[in-house]
């Protein structure tokens, strides 16, 4: 059975931060990419290990946890990163990607989301 990226960036978190709550997903569809691609993905993470972390801090441990899927081809990364009180503080809910502002692969002058 092949490992797709999303089941590799779940492991890897699950075993790093033994989060309380954990959704990733691929929003490749909604990007300038080939159907069936695997290089955007959204994560919510909710894990006692960001306790005393600021925001940016937290963004950096989740993108030192998943580094190699970067290099393997994992072009963006949206992350929303909490501890336990503030998931349940915002009730639970999950979050929006920003939409993309990249162009069309057809229009080679654009940017690529």
């Amino acid at each position: 059975m092949t490992t797709t990226r999303k089941d590799s960036i779940q492991s890897k978190l699950l075993h790093a931060l033994a989060p309380v709550h954990l959704d990733v997903e691929n929003e490749s569809r909604m990007h300038s990419v080939p159907v069936g691609s695997e290089t955007h993905f959204k994560v919510l993470v909710v894990s006692e290990a960001f306790r005393g972390l600021s925001p940016v801090e937290r963004h950096r441990r989740v993108n030192e946890i998943v580094r190699e899927e970067f290099r393997a081809g994992l072009h963006a990364l949206t992350i929303r990163a909490m501890t336990p009180d503030e998931w349940e503080r915002q009730g639970g809910a999950g979050f929006q990607s920003p939409a993309c502002l990249g162009g069309s692969k057809a229009d080679p002058g654009a940017k690529s989301g």
